[in-house]
């Protein structure tokens, strides 16, 4: 499994604790590098056109993982769902068919990778309602 992530500088103690502790995952780090000042807006826009162009699922952390959800769902294709608990998580998927799930900075590490471990493993229902809605918001981008 390949996962993309990124995050600003006070997500990125949490980026690299994920990196470290999930050995099953190759992670395709895009920044930051550091704990230095960073734009969330930078490396949601990153991500979010990295996971467009390569079709795999992403990884998003900022302070509030507010911000930097509202910058990966600026990039068209993008579904960005900033989830704050397991339910929010499998909601996210299942009905959302979402790409891309955002955290804060503050989320409990182990709560984080169990949430990663839930975005992984569930999957889209694929039902007519989510895909109307899905669809409606594709048709909306493409305008």
């Amino acid at each position: 499994m390949k996962l993309a992530i990124a995050s600003d500088h006070r997500g990125y103690k949490l980026k690299k604790y994920i990196i470290k502790h999930m050995k099953d995952i190759e992670f395709i780090d895009l920044g930051s590098n550091d704990d230095k000042p960073s734009d969330y807006s930078e490396y949601g826009i990153k991500l979010g056109e990295y996971i467009v162009k390569n079709s795999i699922k992403g990884i998003a952390i900022c302070g509030s993982g507010i911000g930097i959800s509202i910058a990966c769902n600026k990039v068209k294709g993008v579904r960005c769902g900033r989830v704050c608990s397991i339910k929010d998580t499998i909601a996210t998927r299942k009905d959302n068919d979402a790409n891309v799930i955002a955290f804060s900075a503050e989320i409990n590490k182990e709560r984080a990778i169990r949430m990663i471990e839930e975005f992984i493993n569930t999957s889209f229902e694929n039902e007519e309602r989510h895909l109307r809605r899905i669809n409606i918001i594709s048709k909306y981008e493409n305008n």
